[in-house]
Order: structure tokens, then C-alpha cells, then sequence
């Protein structure tokens, strides 16, 4: 469901909490908190969910592959593309003595040796070389494979599921997300910056950070909120619009048409040039009109938009600008710690000035979310102390308000069904 947003030159619009059915009472603080809630999400979440790993673009050969740990699971997870250009994912452990097989992050190999004792396995997981094999009793190399992790892809995006099982295909738990997304143009030939930090916060608290824009004139006064907010007609930088997916949601940001780089803002003023509709990107080229055009993307269509929010349960957000697109990766580590990965990706400058302005775009976000996240733990300190079993949330953080449910949802079932009504 798509909702205007509450803008206040317009005039108040209707509820993002109350259109996606959400209640509108505080919100228990305990997920963020509770040792037994931790454990819960880690079996009955992360345990059952389909967890993004990486983009196929990593794999951009036969016998590529990368490495992915997943700590709260506690698995090493291989990912692969073999000779025929399937792309699957398997435990990194060998069959013999339960070694990790590959310790490198990624490359492309055609066989990988355990180095243990030299057990050696193809790149599609099959077990083919097992030294003094005539010693062992009745070894069965055909059943001693790497074990296959369920794998799936959409649009690019490789997501696996730890149940050995799957109680849920992945197009069933993308649901109305997949299909409002497929198409988006992510483009071709994408550089990346990559920024990692560990941080003493829960997962979520790092996650709430960007699940909202009512903190912008806060936290940001001198980076994000002259062109995410204006002092007229929308001073607290409403949401353009608020989007639930059944367990996933997406929010579009406000734009300030009337922002202009200030004067001592020498390296900006070369850079910027707004004529896309938006305050992060770059000349008009072929990609930004193709993005602009998808329905899913700006949804309501409005003038004065600069970015897209989209975050896919539990853990993981990819967003929208006119400069390119980036993603966050929310890991638990425990209860109190969390390893987050930002993933800026911008397209293959064109000329000296695109160059300039992507250039520009990268580091202006990574200023802005580094605001963002230094916060967090701040937060978590505060949540420990007890002082207060609820949070009171405003309908701009319609997003965290759905996460909470949605989390309550997926702990207290049995099965994914239940979790899924």
C-alpha cells in the first residue's frame, strides 16, 4: 500500500501506521534488550528467514566464488558459479573432520582443497579426491559433498536459507516486494565503496537509524537536512511516502527543491547540478530516467524527491538516488553488537565532471551515515538502564513500528506459515 505523505504545505494526508495496519500503541523495548529475545531471533528469524549474501556480479566467472560468514548462525557460507553458471551456495566445512575448506574471500578456482588432509572438492560442492582413500571403510565419496545451502536469486541478489528444508521459497518471502521491485535498472559495470564498522548496539538499533527521516534535522543540521528538509513547507522532513510489502517496507524521502549549495561549499557548487529531480545524483543520463520511470521507485511521482528506502526482513535495506544506489547490511554479532556493511555502488563515470559528481555523491553518504550510526550506541545504553520499557514513535517511523511487529511475528511462531499470516 502506497501513501502520500503528511506534507505540511499540503496539509495532513493519511497515516502510514494506520494504512498498513499497524497499531499505534508504544512499542516494547525488549527486543533490543533481552538475552532469551536474542536467542529467539537467532533460531526462529535468522534460522528460517532468507538472508541476502551477495550480488552476482561477485561471481562474474565459471569457478568464481566468495566467502560469507554469517555469525549469528555461526556458518561460513561458500558461495559458487560453476562451469555451467549456476549460482549455489554450500557450508564451508569439509566432510572428514569438519575443517573450514576455504579460507580466502573470494576468487576463482575450479577445485578447493581442505588443507587439513587434503580432502579436494569441485566447484559445484562434489567430493572428487580423497588421499589413501582404500583405507577408510566403505567411503562413499557421492554422499560426502560439500552440504548444499538452499540458494536463490532475484534481480541479481543472491539469498540463502539455513533451513536444510526451506519452509518458504524465497519468491514466496520477497512476495509483494518482488514483484513491485523486478525491473528496477541496477545498471552494469558498478563501482564500490565499501564501509564496515562493529558497533556495542543491537542489530535493529542500527537498522532503526535509516528506517526514518524525523531525526534528519537533528542528527544532520549541517550535512543532510538542507536538502532533506525546508523551513516552509516541510520543516521536520516528512516522508514523501510509505510503502508496506507484507514483511518488508519502503519509505521515499523528501527533497528541498529550493536547496542550493552554500557559498563557501566550493567543491559542491562544481559538482552540483539538480536537473534530476533530485538532490544526490548526477547529469540526466539514460539510467536515471529508466530509474526514475519504474512505478516502484518514487511511487507517488513527486517533484521534490531524493531517495528511496527499501528494507527487506530481517536485515538487510537497498536504496535509491539519482547518483546510483547503496546497500546496508545488518549482522548480529550478540545482543549488543553489530557488524554493519555499507555497499555505495555508482556507475562508471562518463566524463571528468560525472566523475566529480559521483566522486562527491560517495563521500557526502558516507559523512551523513557515519552521523548516523555513531549514534546507536548511545541508544543502547540508554534502553539498558531500564529507565524505559517503551518506545513512543511518531507515524514518519512507520518502518520501525512494522519491523517490531513483523520481528514479534517471526519469535512467537512455530512455523514460517504462522509467522507469515
Amino acid at each position: 500500500m502506497t501513501i502520500g505523505a503528511g506534507i505540511e504545505e499540503a496539509g495532513a494526508k493519511e497515516s502510514f501506521t494506520l494504512a498498513a495496519g499497524l497499531s499505534t500503541e508504544p512499542v516494547p523495548v525488549d527486543s533490543y534488550i533481552s538475552p532469551d529475545f536474542f536467542e529467539l531471533e537467532r533460531k526462529r528469524v535468522f534460522g528460517r528467514a532468507w538472508l541476502f549474501v551477495g550480488r552476482v556480479d561477485q561471481l562474474p566467472e565459471e569457478n568464481s566464488y566468495f566467502v560469507k560468514e554469517i555469525d549469528i548462525c555461526k556458518a561460513s557460507v561458500l558461495v559458487t558459479r560453476n562451469e555451467a553458471g549456476k549460482v549455489q551456495a554450500f557450508h564451508n566445512v569439509c566432510s572428514h573432520r569438519g575443517n573450514l575448506v576455504v579460507n580466502d574471500d573470494c576468487g576463482t578456482k575450479k577445485r578447493f582443497r581442505c588443507e587439513y588432509h587434503n580432502w579436494t572438492y569441485q566447484n559445484d560442492g562434489a567430493l572428487i579426491g580423497v588421499p589413501d582413500q582404500k583405507n577408510f571403510f566403505n567411503l562413499d565419496k557421492k554422499k560426502c559433498g560439500l552440504t548444499p545451502i538452499a540458494t536463490g536469486v532475484w534481480e541479481g541478489w543472491i539469498f540463502v536459507n539455513m533451513q536444510r528444508e526451506p519452509e518458504i521459497s524465497l519468491e514466496e518471502f520477497l512476495g509483494p516486494y518482488g514483484k513491485a521491485y523486478a525491473g528496477v535498472p541496477f545498471g552494469e559495470d558498478h563501482e564500490t565503496l565499501v564501509i564496515e564498522a562493529r558497533f556495542n548496539a543491537n542489530w535493529k538499533l542500527i537498522m532503526d537509524a535509516f528506517a526514518e527521516s524525523y531525526h534528519v534535522p537533528a542528527i544532520h543540521p549541517g550535512t543532510l537536512a538542507p536538502g532533506f528538509a525546508n523551513p516552509v513547507h516541510n520543516k521536520y522532513a516528512r516522508p514523501l511516502s510509505g510503502n508496506t510489502f507484507g514483511l518488508h517496507a519502503a519509505w521515499s524521502a523528501y527533497g528541498n527543491p529550493e536547496y542550493a549549495p552554500p557559498p563557501d561549499s566550493e567543491v559542491e557548487r562544481i559538482a552540483c547540478k539538480i536537473d534530476t529531480g533530485g538532490l544526490l545524483g548526477s547529469d540526466v543520463n539514460d539510467e536515471v530516467l529508466r530509474l526514475r520511470a519504474h512505478p516502484a521507485i518514487n511511487p507517488t511521482k513527486e517533484s521534490c524527491w531524493s531517495a528511496d528506502v527499501t528494507s527487506i526482513f530481517p536485515n538487510f535495506n537497498i536504496d535509491y538516488s539519482t547518483g546510483g544506489y547503496w546497500t546496508h547490511e545488518f549482522w548480529p554479532l550478540s545482543r549488543d553488537a553489530t557488524h554493519w556493511i555499507l555497499t555505495i555502488r555508482i556507475p562508471k563515470a562518463s566524463s571528468v565532471r560525472h566523475r566529480l559528481q559521483l566522486e562527491h555523491y560517495a563521500a557526502r553518504w558516507a559523512e551523513i551515515v557515519l552521523e548516523d550510526v555513531t549514534n546507536c550506541e548511545r541508544i543502547q545504553k540508554g534502553l539498558e538502564s531500564g529507565a524505559k520499557d517503551v518506545m513512543i514513535l511518531q507515524d514518519g517511523e512507520f518502518m520501525i513500528r512494522h519491523m517490531q511487529e513483523t520481528l514479534r511475528k517471526w519469535v512467537n511462531a512455530e512455523t514460517v506459515a504462522d509467522a507469515m499470516k
